[in-house]
């Protein structure tokens, strides 16, 4: 389980092909702090660690993980937004996030005001059910309050904090990113569901 709080941004070093998918080799300040098993939220994924050196760390990407996420166009030099699990005596954060995605977005719009910027995320039909007004979202593995909400697309506002500390100091209109949507609105629809009251999104 993770909080949607960035510890720290890495950078892919290298993407070599497996047998069935990838596996990414990432800088980062955090290594000397991984080991074998653990598990590392990568712009939002939930990758498991396979080895750890004094300067990066190894995960594989399987075909699925691959086609559901944007970690299947990930290159050399890119930056990633990177978070390791919840402690069970850590102070909480942001909001539950599984570092499972539900689909991916794009951004249609950065612009700034004053210091802080404001991000327009499009999404797909299937994500409409699960996304509320003032509700929380992870964007790329980042926590957000959705702060304008449309039929198919959401405002976010990003202070400077967390543009200075996340991959978004790069983000351009156009790019892909991970979302993943509050989990207890999934639990919602889905006790809606059992109980005969099927919520889909737009045909």
């Amino acid at each position: 389980m993770f909080t949607g709080l960035v510890e720290s941004v890495g950078e892919i070093a290298e993407v070599k092909p497996t047998a069935a998918g990838v596996r990414l080799r990432i800088a980062t300040a955090l290594a000397p702090e991984l080991k074998p098993g653990d598990s590392l939220a990568v712009n939002g994924v939930c990758l498991t660690v396979i080895l750890a050196d004094a300067t990066a760390v190894h995960a594989d990407v399987g075909p699925e993980t691959l086609r559901v996420t944007t970690l299947g166009t990930v290159k050399r030099d890119s930056v990633v937004n990177l978070e390791r699990p919840l402690r069970a005596d850590g102070r909480f954060g942001g909001h539950f996030v599984q570092g499972h995605v539900d689909a991916v977005g794009r951004i249609e719009d950065l612009r700034q005001e004053a210091d802080f910027h404001w991000l327009t995320v499009g999404f797909p039909d299937s994500l409409a059910p699960y996304i509320v007004l003032k509700g929380s979202i992870a964007v790329d593995g980042i926590s957000l309050t959705v702060a304008g909400l449309g039929a198919d697309r959401l405002d976010v506002q990003i202070v400077p904090f967390t543009m200075e500390h996340t991959n978004l100091r790069r983000a351009q209109s156009g790019d892909r990113v991970n979302l993943e949507c509050d989990l207890v609105g999934k639990y919602v629809v889905r006790a809606m569901e059992v109980a005969g009251l099927t919520v889909q999104g737009r045909q």
